[in-house]
């Protein structure tokens, strides 16, 4: 009898291997060995390898037998110092189910192999929830910083009232798979019996049919509707975050929920406010006897007008903030602040008698001594 080649060296994974590496090792080698997919002479045997060493390194409990006694601790028929077990044809895991982790790989057909698949209903039969799906949805910035009610077209799936979403009428036994839901199909070979397990193409894998279609839905258990829905968009959104609809994505299979409906946000920049997360800015034009004066000026913020205070020789450029008066999220503790960034606007075309005053004032001594001599001096 050929030694056994060791487990951890069969899916190329060392001894430390998590569970989630042991398990995309095996997906990989049923992928390339698969006797439906490799045609190679030594494939079938491979797969088999793999799917014992799967088998065995996948259960916590064989695992710990197997890294303590190696293949000694399941060799013993009559359950020895290893704790193994009587078992027939050289396999010790005979009826371990691998028809989880082949619809993952194979789509709900899969081949079993040397006595290993379950032999259990196709899991294609299952119900499966369907995809999600997302849609962008543009909002201008004020509706985005109150939070609106927005109306949208919608197209999604609903469950046919016709057939009760079964997809046909008159439900019988699938006469195609018995009921199985799946076909098998064995063939013999030189290294044992080689069985293919796939989809009933008559019943999808569900195991039943129907003496007649829905004309409603066409069989598909699912009617597309058109539908103007209203969503309340909440206060402070910003670009990027998303809104979920539950039920309103693609349509599921084998009786499944519909997948979700996410609306991600684009807010549309705004004329003069612009958004920093929940605080926000504003370019705040002033003259020049603004600056040099001071004054009050009235601001429009996100919660209410407010006096705004630039004191006297301001400079262009200054950053003042408006405490709490930026955006209020859904929650009470999200809040804002409102900065005004002062704008010097100079004026493109005076009158004779503003011009006559800044003439005076140019034979004044308006500058800043400190600033000009450091100027000066670097410009030497």
């Amino acid at each position: 009898m050929a030694t056994k080649r060791d487990y951890y060296e069969i899916l190329g994974v060392d001894k430390n291997a998590t569970e989630e590496e042991i398990k995309s090792a095996f997906r990989k080698k049923a992928k390339e060995y698969h006797p439906d997919i490799n045609k190679s002479p030594d494939a079938p045997e491979k797969f088999k390898e793999a799917q014992e060493a799967y088998a065995c390194l996948s259960d916590k409990d064989n695992r710990a037998k197997y890294d303590q006694f190696g293949h000694a601790a399941f060799d013993n028929p009559y359950g020895g110092a290893g704790g193994g077990g009587s078992y027939s044809g050289g396999n010790p895991f005979g009826n371990f189910d691998f028809s989880d982790i082949f619809e993952d790989i194979f789509g709900g057909g899969f081949g079993g192999f040397g006595g290993f698949g379950s032999q259990s209903r196709s899991s294609s039969s299952r119900a499966r929830k369907g995809a999600d799906t997302l849609y962008g949805i543009d909002l201008d910035f004020l509706d985005a910083v109150y939070g609106c009610k927005k109306d949208i077209d919608l197209e999604y799936y609903e469950t046919c009232d016709d057939c009760d979403g079964k997809g046909g009428h008159g439900e019988k036994t699938c006469d195609e798979c018995g009921g199985s839901g799946y076909v098998i199909k064995q063939s013999n070979t030189i290294l044992g019996v080689i069985q293919t397990r796939t989809t009933c193409s008559k019943c999808g894998g569900k195991g039943i049919s129907y003496r007649s279609k829905c004309d409603e839905c066409k069989g598909t258990g699912k009617i597309k509707v058109k539908k103007t829905i209203t969503i309340d968009i909440p206060a402070g959104i910003d670009t990027g975050e998303q809104l979920r609809l539950s039920g309103k994505g693609e349509p599921g299979s084998n009786g499944g929920p519909n997948g979700d409906l996410y609306l991600e946000v684009r807010v549309k920049s705004h004329e003069l406010y612009r958004r920093e997360g929940y605080d926000v800015y504003i370019d705040l034009p002033v003259t020049i006897t603004d600056l040099c004066l001071g004054c009050k000026k009235d601001i429009k913020t996100m919660d209410g007008t407010v006096e705004l205070k630039i004191k006297e020789g301001s400079q262009p450029g200054d950053i003042l903030k408006i405490k709490g008066k930026g955006i209020s999220g859904d929650d009470s503790w999200k809040k804002g602040d409102f900065f005004c960034v002062l704008k010097l606007i100079i004026p493109t075309s005076l009158s004779r008698k503003q011009r006559s005053i800044l003439e005076d004032l140019e034979d004044t001594d308006l500058e800043d001594e400190a600033v000009f001599r450091k100027f000066n001096k670097l410009n030497k």
